[in-house]
């Protein structure tokens, strides 16, 4: 009886220390002051590699820098490119961006692993069309000039943490880019990995 008795406590108590170390493992995530570095990649008003108008991806890195209820402030650049078909050739539109922004999550499940959040961030930057090179193939010249761009985006984003440190990243987004003689406005679809650093 004794044995059993003994078998039990053990049991019992390897069974609280379990849940004590998921406790502390979940309390690592989204800490006061904690950094995450990420990167991001994303197609951009939907992606088809055979049609010049729809050929447009993006790409990012930025800072997370969390804060109290679960929220972050994110710092960041990304370049966004798209090709525009032009009878035979695809002339590229690029923009590189800087951006600020502050994301509110509204809604994770009880494990703390999977995390809801919606942003909005300011950006600035610069857009170049076939990278100057105004005159065509053909003796067309191209009439769209360089830009400063100035406006924002709004970010609904998914957080998915496949341990302490590595969290897998999927959002959609709606940039409104003022300044650009192309396009005001474009949505991504991506994905990303982000590095929690401290």
């Amino acid at each position: 009886m004794n044995s059993k008795s003994n078998k039990m406590r053990k049991f019992i108590s390897l069974l609280m220390l379990c849940f004590t170390l998921i406790g502390q493992a979940q309390a690592q995530r989204y800490l006061l002051g904690q950094k995450g570095l990420q990167f991001t990649v994303g197609a951009v008003d939907g992606l088809n590699l055979t049609n010049g108008d729809k050929q447009a991806f993006s790409f990012g890195l930025a800072l997370s820098t969390y804060t109290q209820n679960r929220n972050r402030w994110l710092f960041g650049a990304e370049y966004l490119q798209k090709k525009h078909k032009y009878k035979d050739i695809l002339i590229p539109v690029s923009q590189i961006t800087a951006e600020g922004g502050y994301y509110l999550n509204f809604l994770s499940d009880a494990s703390k692993t999977v995390f809801f959040s919606v942003g909005a961030s300011a950006m600035t930057g610069y857009e170049t069309v076939n990278w100057g090179k105004e005159l065509l193939f053909d003796g067309a010249t191209i009439t769209s000039k360089h830009n400063f761009l100035y406006g924002g985006a709004v970010t609904f984003e998914i957080e998915t943490y496949l341990s302490n440190r590595f969290v897998l990243l999927l959002n959609v987004r709606e940039r409104i880019l003022f300044g650009s003689s192309i396009n005001k406005f474009h949505t991504q679809i991506g994905t990303g990995i982000k590095f929690i650093i401290n």
